[in-house]
C-alpha cells in the first residue's frame, strides 16, 4: 500500500512506529495501545447504549462515531480479555480522531498490512479488524449521508 500520504496525519504516525518495530515488538506495541483504548463516556456506558454491532469479529465488538469539532471520534466496547482487538481499536480511535468523515471512507481496508501485523497475527485476527474497518467506514458513511 503506497497510500500513506492519504491517511490521516496521526495514523500515519502510528503505522510508521509499527514499520520500526520488529517481530514480537509489534505484538507488544498492539498490547500496549490496548491499555489505552480510551474509556467510554457514561452516556454510551451501559448495556442498551446506542452501538453498532461488528458480528464478523470473534470477540464481541461494539462501536460507534460522532462528530465533534468537525472531525470523527470512534467509541469501542471490547472486553479487556481481548487485548487484541482492544489495540486494533485503539489504534483505530486514535488514528482517526479528528479525521472527517471522507478521509475516513478513504481510508485503505488493509491499512494495517503496512504496519506488518500479518507477521505476528493469525488470519482470522486480521479478518476481524478489515470488519472493524468496514464498520467504522459505514459509520462515516451515515454520518456523510445526513449531512446531505
Amino acid at each position: 500500500m503506497s497510500a500513506s500520504k492519504e491517511l490521516p496525519e496521526r495514523l500515519a504516525e502510528i503505522i510508521a512506529d509499527f514499520k520500526l518495530a520488529e517481530g514480537r515488538e509489534k505484538l507488544e506495541l498492539l498490547l500496549e495501545y490496548s491499555q489505552n483504548l480510551a474509556p467510554l463516556p457514561e452516556a454510551l456506558n451501559h448495556p442498551h447504549a446506542p452501538m453498532e454491532p461488528v458480528p464478523e469479529c470473534m470477540t464481541p465488538v461494539s462501536v460507534t462515531a460522532e462528530i465533534q469539532n468537525g472531525g470523527m471520534v470512534f467509541y469501542f466496547r471490547i472486553p479487556e480479555e481481548s487485548p487484541t482487538v482492544r489495540g486494533y481499536a485503539a489504534i483505530i480511535a486514535d488514528g482517526l480522531k479528528g479525521a472527517s468523515p471522507e478521509q475516513v471512507m478513504n481510508l485503505p481496508a488493509d491499512f494495517f498490512l503496512e504496519m506488518g501485523l500479518q507477521q505476528v497475527l493469525t488470519p482470522q485476527r486480521l479478518n476481524g479488524m478489515s470488519a472493524i474497518i468496514a464498520h467504522v467506514k459505514r459509520l462515516a458513511m451515515g454520518i456523510l449521508q445526513t449531512k446531505n
